[in-house]
């Protein structure tokens, strides 16, 4: 890592305590959501069958937007009012819709919103050059624009069984924290172990059997905090290693955004109302099919933490290794298909 002792030492201490300080956070919300009757009532789409206290992802966005702003006043620089307004106006909305189920166009407006503020203040993807030089133009504005509204949406939708996607936080808060130490961006690499740790704090509690699920208003921001990471990174990195970020970005969240996008490619082709609740997801099918919460959840969690680990490898040796990764995307996403082939789950 190109990170001081004192810095790593620093990141270790508040990895810790944000642990402590979420798990407790997060029995404090349920006792609470218990007492206002703050529950997810189950329906036919639904994964469980008993009401449960929701929108304990609240926990984690208090925490990690609290610990942004001192984070950013540490490393001058490193601050983004477009990710702090925005990453608050998709917690808001996500609340409100845990709450009273705000209509989907006042929800994609203001995905919209938070997008464009995120992209005033910190610009967009202009191209890639470790892939031929390839300019992206005014496109790159559409593109980025749309990876985040399809991130923010994506994460939603694959928070569907216990566990999933508080693993998929810990591990790609991880990727990302790895990885902004090998490139050496101290900001990052605290704030990425605080959005990591905060997630684990919750996964105690959602873990198989869940006593309390995320909601929209967690899922729904770490689907824009990990769109907007490689923009942030970028804008606080200067090393050559920049290009690599918008590839990352994919890779530590490759399966969510897998799924979600072949499953809405499935059911566009039927014909389907893609923007109508569902369980045709792949790790739906996988637990439909007799496969439990735990062993589905741990299925995406080896499988992400292998992809993370290659990203890893082909950054920090990526001189003898080059883009390895991209052979470890496709053998794993072989493993992901096959398992779901077998198991009979796709028509």
């Amino acid at each position: 890592m190109l990170l001081s002792n004192e810095i790593i030492a620093i990141g270790a201490l508040i990895f810790f305590l944000i642990i402590v300080l979420a798990y407790y956070g997060v029995a404090v919300y349920r006792i609470l959501s218990l007492k206002n009757e703050l529950l997810d009532i189950p329906n036919e789409r639904s994964s469980h069958s008993e009401p449960i206290p929701h929108g304990a992802g609240l926990v984690i966005v208090l925490i990690c937007l609290t610990s942004y702003v001192p984070i950013s006043v540490l490393f001058l620089g490193s601050f983004s009012w477009g990710y702090l307004l925005g990453a608050s106006l998709i917690a808001l909305i996500s609340f409100l819709d845990d709450i009273f189920s705000i209509p989907i166009y006042v929800r994609l407006f203001i995905h919209a919103l938070a997008a464009t503020c995120l992209i005033a203040d910190v610009d967009t993807w202009h191209g890639i050059s470790m892939l031929g030089g390839i300019s992206l133009g005014y496109w790159g504005y559409m593109i980025t624009f749309l990876w985040i509204v399809w991130m923010v949406n994506s994460y939603n939708f694959m928070d569907g069984i216990d566990g999933l996607a508080g693993l998929q936080a810990v591990i790609a808060g991880l990727g990302w924290m790895f990885l902004c130490g090998i490139l050496g961006i101290p900001s990052l690499f605290l704030f990425s172990g605080v959005i990591a740790a905060a997630s684990l704090g919750f996964l105690f509690h959602n873990w198989r059997p869940a006593n309390i699920f995320m909601g929209d208003v967690g899922s729904a921001f770490l689907g824009f905090t990990f769109a907007a990471l490689p923009l942030l990174a970028r804008v606080t990195n200067q090393s050559k290693s920049w290009d690599l970020l918008p590839i990352a970005a994919v890779l530590f969240v490759w399966f969510f955004l897998f799924d979600s996008v072949i499953t809405l490619l499935r059911r566009a082709v039927r014909g389907e109302k893609i923007w109508i609740a569902h369980r045709e997801h792949l790790f739906q099918r996988l637990v439909l099919s007799g496969y439990t919460h735990r062993r589905v959840t741990l299925i995406y969690g080896v499988l992400a933490s292998l992809l993370s680990l290659s990203v890893l490898l082909s950054v920090e040796y990526r001189e003898d290794i080059g883009l390895a990764m991209f052979p470890v995307v496709m053998i794993l996403t072989a493993v992901l298909l096959f398992s779901v082939y077998r198991r009979k789950v796709l028509s």
